[in-house]
Order: C-alpha cells, then sequence, then structure tokens
C-alpha cells in the first residue's frame, strides 16, 4: 500500500493531488498537510510515508527551506516538489537540493498521474520542456555503458561519498567518517553531480543503482592496493 503526503495550503489543489494519486495508487492511502510545521508534524508521528508531495510555497515556508528540512531530517523519503514557479533556474536548484523531481502546477492531469508513479519507481520526473532546454532527453533513467564510463571516471574518494549517499547518510555523516570537513564532502558532492552529469543527489544514486556499482566501487579500491609505491 502506497502511502502518499500531500503537503500544499491551498485546498483545490490538494484535492487535485489527491485525486492524482487515488488514479495512480488504487490502494494507496493520501494524507493531507496545510503548512509545512503540519507536514513535519505528521511524518514524524506516522513515519510510513512512501513519497511526499510539497509545495515550495507556503505561509511558513518560503523558497527551498522547506524541502531542505525534509531532505536533513528525513534524507530517505523521497520528496517530489509540485509547484506554480516553473524557472528552470528554480527547477535545478530543487534538483540540486535532492528533491526526487519537479512537476509544475500547470501539469496536465494524466502527466501529472505518470510523474507520480515515476518517482515510486525511483525515477526522476522533470518537465519536457526543462529537459529539452537542458539538452538532457537521455540523461535521466541512462544505466547503459556511458553512465558506467562516468562512475568510473570518479576518484576512489568521490565513489566512497557515493556509496554514503547510497546508505542515505548526511553530509556531517560523511564527514565524520571519513575524517574530514563538511566543505570536503560538499566539493566531493559537487564533482560527482558534475561527472555522471545529472540534477542531485537523489538522481545520482538512482543511476548507480541500475549499474554493478560495488564492482566499480572494488576495482576503485584494489586499483589503490596495486598502485605502485613511490618509494
Amino acid at each position: 500500500m502506497t502511502k502518499v503526503l500531500i503537503t500544499d495550503d491551498h485546498p483545490l489543489f490538494r484535492e487535485a493531488l489527491r485525486s492524482a494519486a487515488t488514479e495512480a495508487f488504487s490502494e494507496g492511502v493520501t494524507v493531507e498537510a496545510r503548512s509545512m510545521e503540519d507536514a513535519l508534524q505528521k511524518v514524524e508521528a506516522h513515519g510510513d510515508f512512501d513519497l511526499v508531495l510539497l509545495d515550495l510555497s507556503m505561509p511558513d515556508t518560503q523558497g527551498f527551506h522547506g524541502l531542505l528540512t525534509l531532505r536533513n531530517r528525513f534524507p530517505k523519503l523521497p520528496v517530489l516538489v509540485v509547484s506554480g514557479m516553473e524557472d528552470h533556474r528554480i527547477i535545478t536548484e530543487a534538483m540540486s537540493y535532492g528533491a526526487a523531481g519537479f512537476v509544475p502546477k500547470s501539469t496536465a492531469r494524466p502527466e501529472l498521474v505518470q510523474a507520480l508513479l515515476k518517482a515510486m519507481d525511483g525515477e526522476v520526473y522533470l518537465p519536457p520542456s526543462y529537459r529539452e532546454a537542458r539538452g538532457q532527453d537521455a540523461a535521466p533513467g541512462e544505466a547503459g555503458g556511458e553512465m558506467v564510463d562516468r562512475l568510473r571516471s570518479l576518484t576512489p574518494q568521490q565513489l566512497r561519498v557515493l556509496q554514503m549517499l547510497r546508505e542515505g547518510k548526511l553530509n556531517k555523516q560523511i564527514a565524520y567518517e571519513l575524517d574530514v570537513g563538511e566543505t570536503t564532502v560538499k566539493a566531493h558532492v559537487s564533482a560527482i553531480l558534475r561527472k555522471l552529469k545529472v540534477f542531485s543527489r537523489t538522481q545520482a544514486v538512482i543511476e548507480a543503482n541500475k549499474t554493478d556499482f560495488d564492482a566499480i566501487l572494488g576495482h576503485s579500491e584494489a586499483a589503490l592496493f596495486e598502485r605502485p609505491s613511490n618509494h
């Protein structure tokens, strides 16, 4: 049973999202929140949501504060942004903060249903106009040899960071385990996104999971031991 939290302060749009979620998940359950505070309380109280639909602008939150709060407090919970703001720069920034996708509120119902299904399947939904403008038609969902080559271009430390991202760890946890500063971890994450040509940590994890990532990681670590000494 799929459990979806709808977070939006407009009753009519909550109803539209509830209707789309009901169509997408026939045996699903929807819970509604009217504010960011309400959403956080319900996630903490229930603890078993499969997906959050989040409006970026509500009376008690603006910009990316709500998204960042959810990602920091519940890093394994997918958050699909559903927003009236369709500027490509906003979409790019939302993805960089770990959104599982971005759906404009102007999206037609059939496409909205597909976006929900994709999010639950671990895919990243982006508006067609955004993907065309970014020249990324083939990037989401790419799991062939090109992505493997991109993963192999990562340094051993970057591969370790990506592995920890796959485990749902936050920057501060990664920094502690690697004995480095959070600024260093952020730099590694930025390099990973750039090399893999993805928009977010979430998408990087999704793409890595479509490959034999453990073998790539193991090969990289083995190469370190085989590297000739400079002494």
